[in-house]
C-alpha cells in the first residue's frame, strides 16, 4: 500500500525505528513521513527516547512536526498492557533512568530466549543483535538471516511469541508506575492499543491521560467504541499506524492518524 498524499492535517503518533524494533533509521522515518504527506509525527520506539535528539533536525529541515514520544510495556495484575508517552521533557533523569532499567530487563530477557534457542540447535549470539533496545524482533530476523525459520512471524509462531518453546516473558513494571513516570516527566500517558488488549473498568479508570483510538487499518466500528470511551472518560485521543516497515507491511507509515485538534491538544507547544 502507498503512503496518501497530504490533503489535510494528518499526524501518525505511533511508529518505529531502529532505535527500537523498526527497519528505518529515525532520519529515514521523517524522509518517508514528508513523502507520504504528514504534519506531524511522533517516534514512539520501545524503552527509549534516542530516536526523538536523532530525527529532531531533520523534521526540522522537513517542515514535520515533531513531538517526543516513547511506547512502555507494563503490567496490571500479570495483563501485559503497553503504554504511550507524549509530550514529555526527553532529558527527564527519571524517565532517561526508568529506560535504562528497562533495558536491563531486556538484556536479561533475550540472553534466556538465546539460550533456549541455543538448546534446540538454533544458536545465535549476543553480538549478532545489533540496536539500542533490542527485542524479540530482532532474534526472529537474525534466525530468519541464519536460515533457522523462513520468516519472522514463523520465528514468532514456532519458538518466540507467547506459549511458545523459547518464549520468556518480560519483567515489566506496573501500569501505575509506568504512568507516573512519564506524568512527572510533564508528559501524557496514553493506554495503547485497547482494541487487542480489551481492557476491564478497573485498567480504564486508572490516570490516564488518553486512549489511542485510531489504529493502523482497524476497521471504523472498531475505533468507534474507544472514541466514545474516551469522550465519555474526558480523555485525549491519538492515533498512528504502528510502523515497522516491511516486517508488518499491513501497518504503513500514515495509515492511520490524528487530525489538528487532536495534535494539538497533546502537543500543544507545537502550536504556532
Amino acid at each position: 500500500m502507498q503512503c496518501m498524499r497530504k490533503t489535510m492535517f494528518r499526524a501518525d503518533l505511533h511508529c518505529h525505528t531502529t532505535c527500537s524494533d523498526g527497519e528505518l533509521s529515525p532520519q529515514e522515518v521523517i524522509t518517508k513521513a514528508k513523502e507520504c504527506g504528514l504534519t506531524g509525527l511522533a517516534i514512539t520506539d520501545h524503552d527509549t527516547m534516542e530516536a526523538y535528539a536523532m530525527a529532531k533536525v531533520v523534521a526540522e529541515e522537513a517542515g514535520i512536526l515533531l513531538g517526543t514520544g516513547i511506547e512502555l510495556s507494563a503490567s496490571f495484575y500479570e495483563k501485559s498492557v503497553h503504554i504511550l508517552g507524549y509530550a514529555f521533557d526527553a532529558t527527564s533523569s527519571a524517565l532517561q533512568t526508568f529506560c535504562v532499567r528497562q533495558q536491563l530487563y531486556r538484556t536479561e530477557r533475550n540472553h534466556a530466549i538465546l539460550k533456549r534457542l541455543r538448546q534446540l540447535g538454533m544458536p545465535i549470539a549476543e553480538e549478532e543483535l545489533k540496536g539500542s533496545s533490542i527485542g524479540r524482533m530482532h532474534i526472529a530476523k537474525k534466525a530468519v538471516e541464519k536460515g533457522y525459520v523462513k520468516t519472522a512471524k514463523e520465528a514468532f509462531h514456532q519458538y518466540i511469541g507467547e506459549g511458545r518453546p523459547c518464549f520468556v516473558s518480560l519483567k515489566v513494571p506496573s501500569v501505575e508506575e509506568t504512568i507516573g513516570v512519564i506524568q512527572r516527566a510533564n508528559g501524557k500517558a496514553f493506554l495503547a492499543h485497547p482494541h487487542f488488549t480489551n481492557p476491564n473498568k478497573a485498567l480504564l479508570s486508572l490516570p490516564f491521560d488518553g486512549i489511542e483510538c485510531y489504529y493502523a487499518l482497524l476497521a471504523p466500528q472498531r475505533e468507534r467504541k474507544w472514541l466514545r470511551i474516551a469522550e465519555k472518560q474526558g480523555r485525549l485521543i491519538s492515533g498512528g499506524s504502528d510502523f515497522h516497515g516491511t516486517a508488518k507491511e499491513s501497518s504503513p507509515l500514515g495509515s492511520s492518524w490524528v487530525d489538528e485538534s487532536c495534535f494539538y491538544k497533546i502537543f500543544p507547544h507545537l502550536n504556532g
